[in-house]
Order: structure tokens, then C-alpha cells, then sequence
């Protein structure tokens, strides 16, 4: 009965990652998404923005939460933000939602970096502004280097980098690895209903 219990012959973590890895080495010069992008390069993205967050100071078990529309760098954290390096937490949050349920998904999940789409900067800051004042901050990075986008409105909101600054000063590190996860027991994903319930 012991030969039936899980080990490295009879089980593997089911990852997104090895997906990842294995298109990026038999498909690498193939569309990954039809907006742009071989699967060589978003590879390559998500190790240099998976080695970024890996600097930010969040730790094990936290949630990053995603705010964007369906674009490259929303398809990219599918990836990313399943860091077997520090075992985070993805929280991809419905883009159709209003600041105040936004303000309660923030407060529940307590996201410690959020990722910012820059046509979604208006909702972010009222959903900022309907935060508790005792609320820990949240570390915000703007999906778009979009200067203006940042302050078309009174609110100030401080982003502590962009999606497009963290992938080229990544250049800089050290190569980034991926950790594959020992099991697939952690928690990975945390999704909430889109305000139905």
C-alpha cells in the first residue's frame, strides 16, 4: 500500500508552469496571444516581472491582486502570480465591478500589490478613497507608463513603478528561476463572485 502514496514518479504538481515552460521551448518563435508576443518572449516577460515582485517584500501566502482589462499583461499574471517562490496568491478582480464592492475585495482579500491598468486608474482611486483610513497600503503598479493617465483626476495615488519598469529593470538581476511547488495544496487562486451573491 505505501508504493500507492504520491511520489516523484506518480505525481506532479499540476502548475501552470510547466506549461509555460514547455510552449516557450517547443513553440518559442509562436504567437502566444494573437495581440503580440511569441512564447519565447512572454516567457521571458513573466520570469523578469515573477523576479520583480519577488523584490517587492511580499511574503509567503499574500495575495497580488490584477486590475486590468483582457490584454497581454492580464494573460501574462496567469503565470506569474503563481510564484512557487514565494507562494503567493492571484486575485484576478472583475474589471466591471463599482469602487465600493471594489473597496470590499480589497479589504477582504488584503492584496499587499495590486496591478493597475491605466484605463481603470478612475476606479482604483475612488476605490482608494472609500478605504478605511486604518487600511495597510497597497503597493500599486500601473499597467502602462501612460504618465497623463496617472493624474487625470484630484485624487493622488502613488505607483511605486509601471509593468513595462519592472520587466526592463529586471534586466539588471541576477537570472530568475522558477521553483516548481513541492505540492499542488496551496492556495493559488482566490476568485470572488462578480457581485451576484
Amino acid at each position: 500500500m505505501e508504493l500507492l502514496l504520491p511520489n516523484p514518479k506518480n505525481s506532479s504538481s499540476l502548475t501552470t508552469l510547466g506549461f509555460l515552460e514547455r510552449a516557450a521551448n517547443v513553440n518559442n518563435d509562436c504567437h502566444s496571444v494573437v495581440y503580440n508576443g511569441t512564447w519565447s518572449q512572454t516567457y521571458h516577460q513573466c520570469l523578469q516581472v515573477a523576479s520583480s515582485l519577488s523584490s517587492t517584500g511580499v511574503e509567503r501566502g499574500q495575495v497580488v491582486s490584477v486590475v486590468p482589462p483582457n490584454v497581454p499583461s492580464m494573460y501574462e499574471h496567469q503565470f506569474v502570480v503563481h510564484y512557487p517562490v514565494l507562494f503567493l496568491t492571484f486575485n484576478n478582480i472583475n474589471t466591471r465591478l463599482d469602487g465600493h464592492t471594489l473597496s470590499i475585495l480589497l479589504i477582504d482579500n488584503e492584496s499587499k500589490v495590486v496591478f493597475v491598468d491605466h484605463l481603470l486608474n478612475p476606479l482604483v482611486l475612488e476605490t482608494l478613497s472609500l478605504l478605511p483610513r486604518n487600511t495597510k497600503a497597497r503597493q500599486l503598479i500601473l499597467i502602462d507608463d501612460d504618465v497623463v493617465s496617472m493624474t487625470q483626476t484630484s485624487l493622488t495615488v502613488d505607483f511605486i513603478n509601471t509593468y513595462d519598469g519592472i520587466i526592463e529593470e529586471d534586466d539588471t538581476r541576477p537570472k530568475f528561476k522558477w521553483v516548481q511547488p513541492k505540492n499542488d495544496w496551496g492556495l493559488m487562486v482566490l476568485n470572488y463572485t462578480s457581485s451576484t451573491t
